[in-house]
Order: C-alpha cells, then sequence, then structure tokens
C-alpha cells in the first residue's frame, strides 16, 4: 500500500512540475508562432515524432517506381498542395510557413533526406500533431499512392532544375486577385471591352 502511495505521489509530482514547465512556457512565449523553437525543445519534438512513426512503416521501401512521368505528376501536385506552405523549392521560406510553428523544415537539409521513405510517407499520410503539418490521407490506396509519389519530390528537390521550377510557380494556387487579373488580361488580349459585373472568379477547392 505504502508503495503505491509513493508512486501515486511521485506521479502527483511529475504532473504538477510539468504543469508548471507548461504555463512558464506559456507565460514566457506568450504562445506567439513568431518565435523559433529552441534547441531542446526542437530535439524532444523530433524524438517523439520518430518513436511515434510505426517500425514496419519506417521500414517500408516506396512501392511507385520514380519514372519521369510519375515525378513530373508529384511535382505539379506539390505545387498545388505543398508549396503555399513548403516553397517550391522545399525551403519553406513563404509567407504561410514563416507564420507556422514550428516553421515548416527545409526538405532539401540532410535532417529532412536522412529520414526514411517510410517516414516521409507516414508524415504526408498522419500529419504532424500540434504543427500546421496537416494528414493528408485519408487510408485509401489512391491517398497512399499520392503519398509515395510525393516522398519521390521530397527526394528530388535538392537536384530541382530551373525549368522544373518554372513549371511549377505557373502551378501554384492564385489568390482571387491573380485570377481576376489573369482573366482581364486575356480578355483586352482577345480584344473584348466588356466584362461582367460583381463576379468574382474562385479557384478550384483542393482535393488530394
Amino acid at each position: 500500500m505504502k508503495t503505491l502511495l509513493k508512486v501515486v505521489g511521485l506521479v502527483l509530482v511529475v504532473a504538477v512540475i510539468l504543469g508548471i514547465v507548461a504555463v512558464a512556457y506559456a507565460v514566457t512565449t506568450g504562445l506567439s508562432a513568431r518565435a523559433e523553437p529552441g534547441r531542446l525543445e526542437t530535439r524532444l519534438a523530433r524524438a517523439v515524432r520518430g518513436m511515434a512513426v510505426p517500425r514496419d512503416v519506417r521500414g517500408r521501401a516506396n512501392p511507385v517506381a520514380a519514372t519521369p512521368e510519375v515525378l513530373a505528376d508529384a511535382l505539379a501536385h506539390f505545387a498545388d498542395h505543398c508549396a503555399p506552405c513548403h516553397a517550391n523549392n522545399g525551403s519553406g521560406e513563404t509567407d504561410m510557413g514563416r507564420g507556422l510553428f514550428p516553421k515548416p523544415p527545409d526538405m532539401r537539409s540532410e535532417l529532412t533526406q536522412k529520414l526514411t521513405d517510410g517516414e516521409l510517407f507516414y508524415i504526408i499520410e498522419e500529419g504532424v500533431r500540434f504543427t500546421g503539418m496537416p494528414a493528408w490521407g485519408d487510408g485509401s490506396a489512391k491517398s497512399e499512392d499520392a503519398s509515395w509519389r510525393l516522398v519521390h519530390v521530397i527526394r528530388h528537390l535538392p537536384a530541382l532544375s530551373p525549368d522544373e521550377l518554372e513549371r511549377m510557380e505557373s502551378l501554384n494556387p492564385k489568390s482571387p486577385d491573380e485570377i481576376r487579373q489573369q482573366l482581364e488580361e486575356e480578355q483586352f488580349l482577345a480584344g473584348e471591352d466588356h466584362k461582367p459585373k460583381g463576379q468574382r472568379p474562385t479557384a478550384a477547392p483542393h482535393k488530394h
């Protein structure tokens, strides 16, 4: 009985300490997304992420062949779905990416490139809780195939060519203002002077 009480008491003490640390962290940082995670926080997050990926998934090889056609299709997918946060080149240097906490990693770096294909696949499919990384997968074969193709993109980012970057830029999602400007330019070049009033073009919804 005494041993049980000691264990319960120890658990309560640890819980109180963790609570104090959490409150102190919130007060110190103000929970601002502008701050950079500390070195210790980053190391702990990476360790937890590594433990969270199931061992059988971590060791999986990419079942999708890295053909030129597969890579081209996956680059287009990345430009449309991932680039707003990760940038076309994988640097994470975008307006949206800089506003996230933690910031998107530079996927060209060794820290990302040394992850296994299975780990990258799992992160894309399941997302990362408490970050801006959503779970893109829905458990279907089609979703898994798309995620494995994106793994090929991540591996290819350090060798991305200027032509590939240019193509990806043309495929990035456009804001309503950009779409409207493009339509107006096309109408002008076609010699059309009259544009319907009160209509604002909208971007098509994204699907994975």
